[in-house]
C-alpha cells in the first residue's frame, strides 16, 4: 500500500478495546450508505476478523443492523435514539434556544429546529408564538418527511440512491390533498427545493398551516439540522412566507455557529 493510500484510511483510534469499538461507531455514524464488512476493511485497514467481531458486537447491542441482504450494515434502533436524545438533551439546548426565541420575536410566528431520525422530522426545538391561534407541537414531535418543509430539504440534499432508499421503506401518506405522494412529483419538487434553498410545506401535512425552513449549514458535511416557520394561512402565505428567508438564513447561520463551537477548534 502507498503512503498516499494509507494517509486516507481512517483510524480506529483508543487505548482500549472499548475505546477503539467507540471509534469505529464514529466513522459508521458518518456513512449515508448502508456499508459491508469489506468497505470497512478496506476504510480502515484493519483485518477483517477483527472488523467481523466488532460489527458482530455492536449488531448484538442493537447500535447497527444488518440490511435485507444480510452483507450490509447501517445503524440500529438503539443508535439512532440515543442521537435523538443527544439532540434533545444537548449542553447547547440553551443557546439554540435563545436564537429560537430571538428568531420568534422577529416574525411573530412559531420557530422550530429539526432533524432528520430514520424516516421521520423531529423537532429538536421549539418555541410558540404568542398569538391566539397555533398549531401546538413540542420537543421530540416527529412528522413525515415527505410532507414537511424541513423533510423536503433533507430530502433533496441526500445522495439520490440513499433518497430511494428511504422514501420506499416509507409510506407516501396523503394527510391533507395536497400532499405529495406520487415518487415522480415528490422528485420535481425536491428538485426545485435544491435549486431554491429552502422548503415549503404549504398545508401537506396538516389543513390550515403553511411552513417555510432553511438548512442549518456545516462544516462537517451534509447538514442534519434545519430551522423553520410556521404559521397558519390566514396569517401567512406562501408568497409572504419568502420574506422571511433573510430572518431565517441569520438563525440558521447562528445555529452553525453554535455547532462549530460546540465541536471545538480540533474539528
Amino acid at each position: 500500500m502507498t503512503n498516499s493510500k494509507k494517509s486516507d484510511l481512517a483510524v480506529l483510534d483508543g487505548d482500549t478495546p472499548t475505546l477503539r469499538l467507540f471509534s469505529l461507531l464514529e466513522i459508521i455514524a458518518k456513512k449515508d450508505e448502508f456499508f459491508s464488512l469489506q468497505d470497512l476493511t478496506e476504510e480502515t485497514n484493519i483485518p477483517k476478523p477483527s472488523l467481523h467481531r466488532m460489527l458482530q458486537q455492536l449488531e448484538s447491542a442493537g447500535i447497527i443492523q444488518r440490511d435485507g441482504d444480510e452483507r450490509h450494515y447501517g445503524s440500529g434502533a438503539r443508535l439512532r435514539h440515543l442521537a435523538e436524545d443527544v439532540l434533545l438533551n444537548s449542553t447547547t439546548h440553551s443557546a439554540r434556544h435563545q436564537v429560537l426565541s430571538q428568531l420568534r420575536d422577529e416574525v411573530g410566528e412559531s420557530c422550530n429546529l429539526t432533524s432528520l431520525s430514520g424516516g421521520e422530522v423531529i423537532y429538536v426545538d421549539r418555541v410558540e408564538t404568542e398569538a391566539p391561534l397555533r398549531f401546538h407541537l413540542h420537543p421530540g414531535s416527529k412528522v413525515p418527511v415527505h410532507c414537511s418543509a424541513t423533510g423536503k430539504l433533507f430530502l433533496a440534499n441526500m445522495a439520490p440512491s440513499q433518497r430511494r432508499r428511504l422514501l420506499s421503506n416509507a409510506e407516501l401518506t396523503a394527510f391533507t390533498e395536497k400532499t405529495i405522494i406520487d415518487m415522480s412529483s415528490l422528485e420535481k419538487e425536491l428538485e426545485n427545493v435544491k435549486a431554491c434553498g429552502y422548503g415549503i410545506d404549504n398545508e401537506e401535512f396538516l389543513p390550515g398551516l403553511l411552513c417555510v425552513a432553511v438548512l442549518v449549514p456545516s462544516k462537517r458535511g451534509r447538514s442534519n439540522l434545519a430551522v423553520a416557520i410556521q404559521a397558519p394561512i390566514m396569517r401567512l402565505k406562501a408568497d409572504q412566507a419568502l420574506h422571511f428567508l433573510p430572518a431565517l438564513q441569520r438563525a440558521s447561520l447562528a445555529f452553525a455557529k453554535i455547532e462549530d463551537e460546540s465541536w471545538g477548534d480540533d474539528r
